[in-house]
């Protein structure tokens, strides 16, 4: 009886033990630290940056039709499509698009296989002349497991779109054991514990027998 209370206690504990998937909390890059004119490659820690530039309400960016979505700082795709490398793969990007001409998000893997793209809605959302029925700063958003890079693209050379509030999750566990293999350890533990039981149980015979001799 007690060896099988013991027994349930030690399940009850590696089932409570089997990891999670969990996020450590989304990240938000604003830009606002950055001054008019930067070019921004690696200031960010984990994220590295191509074709991107800082414009700034009230200096370098007309805000009347590109308005940031906080703060003062957009960055915009300088000189071709936009694309940032994330050190370590996430789970979810998204930001918020002003644009003057169509806007895809694409993600991928460390392979260069694609994972997803989402595109935005209308062909321009500038605030004062874009497409009726737009509003400015679309929200764009993209999920997938593993993404180690995205690119944003719009016109071919550039100058076509500009991003705020860039905003990615990490996952901090990201090993969940297969139900068949959890099913196969708990069946493996079980076993061995039942082969325990009988050993001990024949050589308790035998010493009995033994005895009776």
């Amino acid at each position: 009886m007690l060896s099988r209370i013991l027994s349930r206690i030690a399940l009850v504990s590696f089932l409570g033990a089997v990891p999670q998937l969990a996020l450590a909390g989304p990240i938000t890059i604003d830009f606002d630290t950055l001054a008019d004119g930067d070019l921004v490659i690696s200031q960010f820690t984990g994220l590295t940056f191509s074709n991107a530039t800082v414009l700034t309400a009230g200096i370098s960016l007309n805000e009347f039709e590109f308005p940031p979505q906080s703060g003062n700082n957009v960055v915009f795709d300088d000189g071709g499509p936009m694309r940032v490398d994330f050190a370590s793969p996430v789970v979810s990007v998204s930001g918020y698009f002003n644009y003057l001409a169509p806007v895809t998000l694409s993600a991928f893997d460390a392979l260069d296989s694609p994972l997803g793209t989402v595109s935005s809605a209308f062909a321009s959302n500038l605030a004062l002349s874009g497409d009726l029925g737009s509003l400015p700063s679309e929200w764009l958003a993209l999920s997938a497991l593993d993404i180690s890079y995205i690119t944003l693209t719009a016109d071919a050379f550039g100058g076509s779109f500009t991003l705020d509030n860039l905003t990615y999750d990490t996952p901090t566990v990201t090993v969940v054991p297969e139900p068949g293999t959890l099913s196969l350890v708990l069946l493996g533990g079980l076993g061995a514990m039942w082969r325990k039981r009988r050993n001990r149980l024949s050589a308790e015979a035998d010493v009995h027998k033994s005895a009776g001799q």
